[in-house]
């Protein structure tokens, strides 16, 4: 049986049909809002690479794609932060397990959505861009090479990066991105304004970006990574995906958490451990008054 449709009298005596609602649990709920934020963050952001490399230098730049991903992770926090946080970044849902924030049994219900969403995203951008990717790459599906095409989707060091440079690289950038995060939600110390959330954040992985980008496309996120390297593999890319840059697809996967409770630990740390109590705080402000 589906919904009942119910008949009301409104205020000016009119019969109205009320329209029946879908309630859903909050697992649900928290479920559909991360990956629907994911979807719209990876889309935007995978379709800001698709348009700089098919277009060959003539639609966007390396800056115009750290834009893209600054705006796309913000639009992703308007559209799931109040619902499920918005994380979309299983390094970060991992980090929130650790420190307390977040229950451990979440943590598959959210890698799955960012995962399975990040995975359709590519698949989308593909879909859009697909006779622009056929068009650049002459129907050759390379990884490497002048005209590859894989690192729409997916990151991959650049030749002069070690494999373990790279690790360094990733554990770094995801650091500085829950240092960062927590600093913004710290509601003892100088958070984002109410309402200037998503901006902020934004902002962060843009500078993450035009600052620690070149080495390896700062993945500093593993699902963001891994769900549009499965997407390449079966798509037409290949294995390749997975043996190019020294076998580098495991290091966003494993060196991202790392980072994250790296990070994140070092702010609570240095900072939000020695946040003084209320009572403390006044006392404080009463001394510094006289």
């Amino acid at each position: 049986m589906g919904p009942s449709v119910e008949l009301e009298v409104s205020m000016q005596g009119k019969l109205e049909v009320r329209r029946p609602q879908i309630h859903l649990n909050e697992l649900s709920r928290v479920a559909l809002a991360e990956f629907l934020s994911t979807y719209v963050m990876m889309t935007l952001g995978l379709g800001s690479v698709a348009q700089v490399v098919t277009g060959e230098g003539g639609k966007g730049t390396f800056f115009s794609i750290n834009i893209g991903f600054g705006l796309a992770v913000a639009m992703g926090v308007h559209i799931g932060g109040t619902v499920s946080g918005a994380h979309m970044n299983a390094a970060v849902s991992f980090a929130l397990c650790v420190f307390g924030q977040l229950p451990w049994k979440r943590l598959p219900l959210y890698i799955c959505a960012q995962l399975f969403a990040s995975f359709l995203a590519a698949a989308t951008v593909y879909g859009v861009y697909y006779d622009a990717i056929y068009t650049f790459s002459g129907g050759n599906l390379t990884v490497t090479g002048e005209k590859a095409t894989a690192g729409i989707f997916a990151t991959y060091p650049a030749p002069y990066l070690s494999v373990f440079g790279g690790f360094v690289d990733q554990v770094f950038g995801t650091a500085i991105l829950l240092m960062c995060l927590m600093a913004l939600s710290d509601e003892k110390n100088k958070p984002a304004a109410k309402g200037t959330e998503s901006m902020f954040v934004g902002v962060l992985v843009v500078l993450i970006g035009i600052s620690l980008g070149s080495n390896s496309g700062y993945a500093i996120n593993p699902t963001r990574d891994l769900g549009p390297r499965l997407f390449t593999a079966v798509a037409g890319w290949g294995l390749d995906v997975f043996r190019a840059g020294k076998f580098w697809f495991w290091v966003p996967i494993v060196a991202t958490p790392i980072g994250a409770v790296l990070g994140g630990g070092l702010y609570k740390v240095c900072v939000q451990m020695h946040h003084p109590a209320p009572s403390e705080q006044y006392q404080e402000k009463d001394n510094s008054e006289e």
